[in-house]
Parts: structure tokens; C-alpha cells; sequence
């Protein structure tokens, strides 16, 4: 297996790459899309994981801006709090899921050195209330989310904190996003395969791991 040898500072996306967020999205977002139906703005369907999945990872303005983009701005809104709502709430119950072996290798990285950044598409509340949950801070010696930027897309913040820690750097992620952040500040990208991108938004990764405990061997 490749090796990354000198990188001292890791940006880690969350959803996706730390942690399966489909547990909690998906009866989020199924809630969310019934109440639009029961109000007359979409039509009745049953939405499998595999393609709720897709948004996993998108700000929430792009997901809407892809997935409904003539959806009024009230409704928007009422649904978009809706999903934010019912995850805060399933993470509160301990219905959140993080991969195997995520906080072993978090912790494990961090006792060899490594400066860890979460950076994540997410709402402030969400990263919070995960914060709470998983005590992410022990880990990470910041934790980013796109609101803190006024939900940029993730490589402009990026390039807004990336100074702040040191080289060499390296982003690891799950989608297209992270993949381009990587190359448009012109660090290393680890891509997470077990994540919700497909083949085609990792191709560009230097490296791909199917299991966030493979990081322990290439850093």
C-alpha cells in the first residue's frame, strides 16, 4: 500500500468519512419529503438509501438547489429545518453511527502527531450536537463547518484555513467535494471508497482506502 509519509496536518470530512451518516439522514430526509407531499409540493414516492444518499455531503442550499430547485423558499426552509431537527434529535438518542474503528484511529493519529481539522459541509447546530455526542474535540484541534463561512463551497474554505496548520497537508473525504478542495489548494486527498461517492468522484485521489483504519498504515 502507498504511503504518505511526511503530511502533518489532515483535513477529515465528517458524513461519509467518519461517520455513516445515512443512519440518521435517511429517516430525516424521508420525514421531510412526506411533509412536502402532505402540503402538495411534491409527488408521493419511496426514496431508497442508495439515492437519498447521494446528498449526503452537499450543503444544504446545493442539495436543494439540485434536488428541488423550484421549491418555494417557505417550504424549503420548513423542510430543510425539519431534517436538521430530526438528526440532532436521532443523535441525541444515540441512533448515530460512526465507522468501526473511527475514534481508535483518530486517536491513534493524534498520539503520532498529526494535526487533525474537521471540516465538514454541515450546519453549526449539527456539528455541535456530534461534538456533544462524540466528544470530537478530544481529537480535533479544530472542528469547521461550512455555516461558520456562510456555507462556501468547501475548497474556498479551505484555502481561507489551511495556512493555519502545518504542511505537508492532506484532505480525507468521501465525495467530489473534497476530492476538489484537495487539488484547487494543491494538497494530497485520501478517498474514502466505503463512503457515499462512487468511483468516478475518486479517481483523482492519491490514495483510496476502503476502511478509515487503513490510515494508520499510509501516514
Amino acid at each position: 500500500m502507498d504511503r504518505l509519509d511526511k503530511v502533518k496536518t489532515l483535513f477529515f470530512d465528517f458524513d461519509g468519512t467518519i461517520h455513516n451518516s445515512i443512519k440518521i439522514y435517511a429517516p430525516a430526509f424521508r420525514k421531510a419529503y412526506d411533509f412536502l407531499v402532505e402540503e402538495g409540493f411534491a409527488e408521493k414516492k419511496i426514496w431508497s438509501e442508495d439515492e437519498i444518499s447521494h446528498w449526503l455531503g452537499y450543503t444544504s442550499i446545493n442539495m436543494w438547489k439540485e434536488f428541488m430547485p423550484d421549491l418555494d423558499e417557505v417550504p424549503k426552509e420548513k423542510a430543510s429545518s425539519m431534517i436538521g431537527d430530526i438528526e440532532r434529535s436521532l443523535m441525541a438518542r444515540r441512533k448515530a453511527e460512526l465507522y468501526e474503528g473511527s475514534l481508535e484511529t483518530l486517536d491513534y493519529l493524534k498520539k503520532e502527531g498529526h494535526n487533525l481539522v474537521f471540516l465538514s459541509n454541515c450546519s453549526a447546530s449539527y456539528r455541535d450536537k456530534a461534538n456533544e455526542i462524540f466528544n470530537l474535540n478530544r481529537y480535533f484541534k479544530d472542528l469547521v463547518c461550512a455555516e461558520d463561512y456562510n456555507f462556501i463551497p468547501k475548497h474556498e474554505i479551505l484555502n481561507k484555513i489551511k495556512d493555519k496548520y502545518p504542511e505537508e497537508r492532506a484532505i480525507v473525504g468521501d465525495r467530489i467535494h473534497d476530492m476538489k478542495a484537495a487539488e484547487l489548494n494543491n494538497i494530497k486527498s485520501i478517498g474514502c471508497s466505503y463512503g457515499f461517492g462512487n468511483c468516478e468522484e475518486l479517481k483523482d485521489a492519491d490514495i483510496i482506502i476502503d476502511d478509515i483504519r487503513k490510515l494508520k498504515k499510509i501516514l
